[in-house]
């Protein structure tokens, strides 16, 4: 994939860029290893002020900022101005409590004569490999919290997003960190091994599909070298007789389309009770019917494009392929012939293992309907899934919902709520979906060395 902007509302290719050479990602290791010397050394109060000003750059670019992440991904205009101002929350909150998530802990009864405690200390330079669905709130998600720690970082981006990853290289140098404490890489896919076998890059993470997962996972392996990886899910979104009907098909409707339905934690499998399976989905199909397609730009747009040509064709191929197979379509569920890479929101029923959908996760605006009789129907459905990322349990029956959150297997469960990530909550999945975990205390000590200290 080359590295340019190119528009997926119109598919016209605006800008392209120079990978960078091998001399100049050599230079770029070795700047950041030699600010990590230094900057390991500043103190909290330091890191806080210059985590704080990139958040005030960030509110004071957020039309620049927002309209730049719309055209290189096709976000509605809205979303995206959104993600820039999440953005900004998260370096506040580090900025805020990263001294108190990393205080040294005090171990009583351990048998040392004087004191034993555990500290926190930075681990270095950390690679980060990053999608394009959130351009910018995947990386701050990786940064707010290492820059806080006092480690430095290498950010090799989505090939399509480099505007987004060039401003945040320069958003922090604006910021006044040292030059070599947040650098972009513009380099594709290939030059990712060689960059985490260098000695001088500590750890890496990566948000992504599976398959690169498990390429910078058995590098990392060989190296002995820490990662946390995010690889996607297919989140059940389970609607019982005691829910909320009205609200559960609200939310479930903005759960499937955020961000034109690219999400790793959008609910994609809709596992509904059957006694109230045929008004759900009358409900929701009728809200998808509704929804606006069209210029991401445009304020009154609720779904945009998909990101890439290739990413078109794979939902629609998904949605073909069910339907060969018997699945019936409610809405949508074919490709739009205006300019650019639109998929309409689609609703899909009668779907059976055979199909790829009930195993693949589907990377855009389509919703898949299943009918269950009873809990443990619907908990079992939930969990015949390689991913485990987020889920989403309605009902209020409060035995029903311990009984969710014990059964489901899923880093995260939502009772009557859409599975979303805040920066005070841990965020990350279990089986195929990843492991580690981002965001909260958990997060900001993924990346540090945990030192046992016994003062005799």
């Amino acid at each position: 994939m080359p590295i340019a902007t190119i528009n997926p509302a119109t598919g016209e290719t605006l800008k392209t860029f120079e990978a960078y050479d091998s001399a100049e990602i050599e230079r770029r290791i070795a700047l950041a290893a030699a600010t990590f010397e230094q900057y390991r050394k500043t103190s909290f109060a330091e890191r806080a002020t210059f985590v704080n000003a990139i958040a005030d750059l960030l509110e004071a670019d957020i039309g620049e900022l927002g309209r730049t992440m719309t055209i290189e991904m096709g976000k509605p205009l809205g979303q995206a101005k959104g993600e820039v101002t999440k953005c900004a929350g998260g370096f506040r909150y580090f900025a805020e409590h990263a001294e108190a998530f990393l205080a040294d802990e005090e171990v009583a009864g351990a048998g040392a004569k004087k004191r034993a405690f555990v500290t926190y200390q930075p681990l270095g330079t950390i690679l980060a490999v990053m999608p394009w669905n959130y351009p910018l709130w995947q990386v701050v998600r990786f940064a707010a919290p290492a820059l806080m720690l006092g480690n430095v970082g290498l950010l090799k981006h989505a090939s399509n997003v480099p505007q987004t990853a060039l401003y945040l290289e320069d958003v922090c140098r604006r910021a006044g960190l040292p030059e070599g404490a947040f650098q972009t890489l513009l380099v594709g896919a290939g030059e990712v091994e060689g960059i985490l076998r260098d000695p001088r890059v500590k750890a890496a993470t990566l948000t992504g599909s599976e398959g690169a997962g498990k390429a910078v996972a058995s590098v990392a392996g060989h190296e002995i070298k820490k990662t946390v990886l995010e690889l996607g899910g297919s989140d059940p979104f389970i609607v019982m007789p005691s829910a909320d009907l009205a609200r559960a098909v609200e939310v479930g409707v903005r759960a499937r389309v955020q961000n034109n339905g690219q999400s790793c934690i959008a609910a994609k499998r809709f596992i509904l009770h059957e006694k109230i399976a045929d008004e759900y989905i009358e409900r929701y199909t009728d809200a998808m019917t509704k929804l606006v397609i069209g210029d991401p730009l445009d304020e009154g747009t609720d779904v945009g494009p998909i990101a890439t040509l290739a990413g078109r064709d794979e939902v629609a191929e998904q949605v073909e392929d069910a339907v060969s197979k018997g699945a019936k379509v409610l809405c949508g569920g074919e490709r739009d012939d205006r300019p650019g890479w639109y998929y309409p929101p689609t609703v899909v029923t009668e779907i059976t293992e055979k199909m790829r959908i009930y195993r693949e996760e589907i990377f855009g605006p389509v919703a898949s309907m299943y009918r269950v009789g009873d809990i443990e129907e619907a908990i079992a459905l939930a969990n015949d899934s390689d991913f485990a990322l987020g889920s989403n349990a309605w009902t209020e029956d409060e035995g029903e919902q311990k009984r969710f959150i014990e059964g489901i297997e899923a880093g995260m469960v939502f009772v009557n709520w859409m599975t979303t990530s805040y920066y005070d909550l841990p965020f990350g999945g279990q089986k195929r979906s990843g492991y580690g975990r981002e965001l909260a205390a958990p997060g900001i000590r993924e990346f540090a060395v945990t030192k046992t200290v016994w003062i005799d």
